[in-house]
């Protein structure tokens, strides 16, 4: 497996790691629907929470959360409507996005941006 592909597991596991230590619960991991995944669905204080998780290996083109286009939010949407239809829920939803960038240590640091899509007009 390329390095880029391990590192963007770790990343994944250090996000799902933090969410749980901040008392969300992990729903599903890598859900899919047609072309699209997402990462993390969690829930808290009765809120679907839909995180897509960005990790670089350095900051020097563009942060994490900026590769989130509208296109990845579109689809990231559709596949959230399709687990909720699945699962039979009716809770709210929020979108949140889960970057992971190196220090200037090279240490892993997380930042959880909540409510990440409200900025974005995804139509």
């Amino acid at each position: 497996m390329a390095d880029h592909n391990d590192f963007g597991k770790k990343a994944e596991e250090m996000a799902a790691d933090f969410l749980q230590k901040s008392g969300y619960k992990i729903l599903a991991r890598n859900f899919r629907f047609q072309k699209a995944e997402i990462d993390i669905i969690a829930e808290k204080d009765e809120l679907i929470i839909i995180v897509e998780v960005k990790a670089r290996s350095t900051d020097a083109f563009m942060l994490p959360q900026e590769a989130v286009t509208k296109t990845k939010i579109r689809s990231i949407v559709l596949a959230a409507n399709h687990y909720l239809e699945d699962s039979d829920k009716q809770n709210e939803v929020r979108f949140d996005i889960i970057s992971v960038l190196p220090d200037e240590h090279r240490n892993l640091i997380i930042d959880h941006i909540a409510d990440a899509f409200q900025a974005f007009d995804a139509n």
